[in-house]
């Protein structure tokens, strides 16, 4: 019997995961590695060669691990799950006129489910993954909390987590920056592994083309939705485009346009297959409504309270009023304007370093500028 108990590591393959596993087997915990299949991207019909955490390199390199340091792993198939789930889920969106965030929902929804499933059938106490966060507890509530890597944290991602999931995950990579971790696989020997590379892209649609994969998923999608029209704020046509889920707000490049100033998509409108497109200053939002929300660190927000708010991944964040109306929304006020917020997209709360929430943006509105 291990000193710290069971856990069940979700190993990709890659360094972060890794290394993972290995640390908790160095501490005393009795691991079991596992790698699921979400995607197979040779049935998408993409030109690129099959690469990261769904590929048999990568659940090779993870088996091997497993196999040098003796302890199991196993491999589950999670590929119809996921698909149901999360493909579904970015078609629909896109479908829309949305931004959809599919590792969010991923995570959410079909990982950390997936994990707590096979780790009570395994006799796992715990589950760690290699998220750069870390997770703390309030007055009897968890919390994730920013990563001591500022250009690796991935605490965004994770609102999504229930009481339940916190409870019994663990990030052992919170508290390390990623040359330290790079130098962690290389003290373990494994000196490929501490020189791998890292991947950025969304795992089902690895040649980054998200616009070819809606038309190789939705059959007649790119005939059914060609030609309609880019208009300006008032209505005004201003030409023609290839299909409104084929833009997203805040894009200015592939507009197939030219103007005398640069122009962004500001707004979509799916119902009539028009694109807005406007200058900068109509990018520009002072407040939003955000649905689905998860709390975190407290229970409810009381009549409110001031938040740091990340609206993307690589956003620095925006100081607001966050005012809870329901269960399950908020309306959010931006001290200062801010640009680009987009439908779909995961809007998180931040005190100090702390998660208190996030949800998805179901809308804005217009700043007077």
């Amino acid at each position: 019997m291990s000193k710290h108990g069971r856990v069940l590591v979700a190993m990709s393959g890659g360094i972060d995961s890794t290394v993972t596993a290995m640390m908790l087997h160095e501490q005393g915990y009795e691991v079991i590695g596992i790698t699921m299949k979400t995607w197979d991207y040779a049935s998408s019909g993409g030109s690129k060669k099959e690469t990261g955490c769904c590929s048999l390199d990568s659940i090779n390199d993870a088996r091997q691990v497993a196999v040098d340091m003796n302890f199991p792993h196993y491999i589950v198939d999670i590929r119809e799950e996921f698909g149901d789930y999360v493909i579904d889920n970015f078609v629909d969106e896109y479908l829309a006129g949305r931004t959809p965030n599919p590792c969010v929902l991923c995570n959410t929804h079909i990982k950390w489910n997936s994990l707590l499933k096979r780790a009570d059938a395994m006799g796992c106490e715990f589950i760690a993954t290699g998220h750069y966060a870390k997770i703390n507890e309030q007055d009897g509530r968890k919390f994730v909390t920013r990563a001591k890597d500022l250009n690796k944290d991935q605490s965004y991602v994770l609102w999504g987590l229930s009481q339940e999931c916190l409870d019994r995950s663990r990030f052992p990579l919170g508290g390390y920056t990623k040359p330290e971790v790079r130098k962690m696989a290389l003290d373990f020997g494994y000196e490929e592994l501490s020189k791998k590379g890292e991947s950025y892209e969304i795992c089902f649609v690895p040649d980054n083309d998200y616009r070819g994969f809606l038309k190789r998923r939705v059959d007649g999608l790119e005939e059914r939705v060609d030609g309609g029209e880019f208009v300006n704020a008032d209505g005004d046509v201003l030409g023609k485009h290839k299909g409104y889920p084929f833009y997203t707000v805040g894009q200015r490049k592939g507009l197939g346009l030219a103007f005398g100033e640069p122009m962004y998509v500001t707004e979509i409108q799916p119902q009539a297959n028009r694109v807005v497109l406007g200058p900068v200053n109509e990018l520009v939002r002072n407040g939003m409504k955000v649905g689905q929300l998860n709390l975190m660190k407290y229970k409810d927000l009381n009549g409110g309270m001031e938040a740091i708010t990340k609206i993307r991944y690589r956003d620095s964040g925006a100081l607001s009023k966050v005012v809870q109306t329901s269960d399950k929304e908020v309306d959010v006020e931006f001290f200062a304007n801010v640009k680009g917020v987009a439908p779909g997209q995961s809007a998180v709360f931040y005190e100090g370093d702390d998660v208190v929430g996030g949800g998805i943006i179901y809308g804005s509105s217009r700043a007077n500028v």
